[in-house]
């Protein structure tokens, strides 16, 4: 999943990455048919798994992955989460970058400039919840539109909160600069197709936060696809039936699991755990995609 990059390379990624600036932006050939990319966006080594319900020998692996994910449809493109550590950290060069537990290899945008992509052709912007490590880059796409539950959103553009201790679990608006001038759709609870033919839609799955959302994907080789955000962390917790303590919700949590549980098998859809490291390591990265 992650490969190092030293800090040579990791300049001439930036270096590719200002060749697609929003100035020369060029717009890449849609596809025919949906294509999935998986971007490289860090790992989370946390020292234990209490806060999950678990002990340390209760789950495969401890780590996490942190991907992003690129959707791109014959009718635009949709950026799905931002990563865990800003591009800017890498102004200097330096490979990997590191804050508390997480580690990321790459930044985001030379991953995006390697297929094409630039924010500035970048349609929709979509994130499973405001938690920092899916949300690190999300200010770089406030020109796209933003696709965002109300129950996300307003927390996220409320003012900062006034005691430190709480920042963590509630969203960082540094952030989410620029997101409040975004051109923005807006859900109430509510699924959302996003290109109005049924291959790419928002499902509403509220509890680990107040407006959490997942992804659902019909590709046509692949299959369906549920991009499950952190309704999941780690796939015990779906055997185990345990949920964070620290979820805003617990209850509505349960009720989100049951009823995406029920719409995957409905729909013969595979469940991506966006975190579940076993997994994650194991599938295709950008330039490759799935389709």
């Amino acid at each position: 999943m992650r490969i190092r990059m030293m800090p040579a390379i990791v300049a001439a990624a930036v270096s590719v990455a200002s060749a697609f600036a929003p100035g020369n932006a060029q717009q890449p050939q849609r596809p025919q048919s949906l294509r999935l990319y998986v971007l490289d966006c860090g790992i989370i080594s946390p020292p234990n798994v209490d806060n999950y319900g678990f002990k340390s020998n209760e789950v495969a692996d401890m780590r996490m992955i942190t991907p992003c994910f690129l959707i791109v449809h014959s009718r635009g493109s949709l950026i799905w989460d931002t990563g865990e550590i800003p591009d800017s950290a890498f102004k200097d060069g330096v490979s990997p970058q590191k804050l508390n537990t997480f580690t990321v290899d790459r930044p985001l945008l030379p991953q995006l400039a390697a297929i094409g992509y630039t924010p500035a052709n970048i349609t929709y912007l979509a994130l499973s919840h405001y938690h920092g490590d899916h949300v690190a880059n999300a200010s770089l796409f406030a020109g796209s539109t933003w696709i965002v539950q109300k129950g996300d959103r307003d927390p996220i553009l409320a003012p900062r909160p006034a005691n430190p201790s709480a920042i963590g679990r509630v969203p960082d608006p540094k952030f989410f600069e620029g997101l409040a001038n975004s051109k923005t759709v807006v859900l109430n609870g509510e699924d959302h197709d996003v290109f109005g033919d049924g291959t790419v839609v928002i499902k509403s799955t509220p509890g680990h936060t107040p407006g959490h959302q997942s992804l659902f994907l019909k590709l046509t080789k692949t299959g369906n696809v549920l991009l499950s955000g952190d309704l999941y962390h780690y796939p015990e917790e779906i055997t185990y039936k345990k949920i964070p303590s620290f979820d805003t919700n617990r209850e509505q949590t349960a009720k989100s699991r049951a009823r995406i549980e029920a719409f995957v098998k409905q729909n013969r859809a595979q469940l991506w755990i966006q975190h579940d490291y076993t997994a994650g390591i194991k599938r295709k990265i950008a330039p490759e995609f799935y389709d």
